[in-house]
């Protein structure tokens, strides 16, 4: 899954770049409403709504935005009720593509996405017809400049982590969905250095995809991520780390 991690490395700096654009504070309030929601608007009893706070913090959230975001999911304030929804699809060279979204309006979303698909050379596809070529898991991101891989791997395992997978910049520690909280909460009480920590939907096999083919999926999939409705993508692809970091 180098391409797939790869991507993954590239979207947290892009998110560091644009950090105060209006867009991304519009994705992590849609993200604290649903949160708010669906369980309550305390973050101690909520480990959904705590993750979704602090990732706005991480990225300079002022907390009045916030508070008013966690007040329209609780129904304190109105506001529009957003929705989750998977989309799946196919990009070009047939790599499969999962869309998450948060929405107010599926016939606008839908259609919007199917354009995206279309006008990059891929299509929208049926429930079902790729999520069986994903399993959720918690991807927690840390620096490797900020710890040793021998020491990491320690306190991961101890921790209840599945196992910790070095890249050029990040380690990416892999638990299970019911594991994650506790493993990131372990790792930060024993101050490890953490980027970026999420549920997330990884690909059980990949496809290769190269040259102009490679070109069309990556302006798919930054199409995809600059919608407004669309929280995360994911996507099976593996592309030499060469090939990656020149459309990069």
């Amino acid at each position: 899954m180098a391409g797939h991690s790869k991507w993954h490395n590239i979207r947290i700096r892009k998110s560091r770049q644009d950090a105060m654009r209006s867009k991304l504070f519009t994705k992590l309030a849609r993200e604290i409403i649903v949160a708010a929601r669906l369980g309550g608007g305390n973050p101690e009893a909520n480990p959904r709504l705590r993750l979704a706070i602090e990732k706005a913090r991480e990225h300079h959230m002022p907390a009045e935005n916030i508070r008013r975001a966690i007040q329209r999911g609780t129904g304190e304030l109105e506001g529009a009720q957003y929705e989750e929804v998977l989309y799946e699809g196919y990009g070009p060279g047939g790599v499969a593509i999962l869309v998450e979204c948060l929405t107010d309006n599926r016939n606008r979303t839908v259609a919007d996405l199917r354009h995206l698909f279309s006008r990059h050379g891929g299509n929208l596809g049926e429930a079902g017809s790729v999520a069986w070529q994903f399993k959720r898991q918690g991807v927690i991101m840390v620096p490797t400049d900020s710890i040793s891989e021998e020491q990491l791997l320690e306190r991961a395992l101890e921790a209840g982590a599945e196992d910790v997978v070095t890249e050029d910049e990040f380690y990416r520690v892999i638990t299970t969905p019911e594991q994650f909280h506790a493993v990131r909460d372990y790792l930060q009480a024993h101050g490890v250095s953490i980027a970026e920590a999420q549920l997330e939907l990884t690909p059980t096999t990949t496809v290769r995809v190269e040259g102009e083919t490679a070109t069309k999926l990556m302006r798919l999939l930054e199409a995809l991520e600059e919608h407004d409705d669309v929280q995360h993508t994911y996507a099976n692809f593996d592309i030499p780390d060469e090939v990656l970091a020149g459309l990069s």
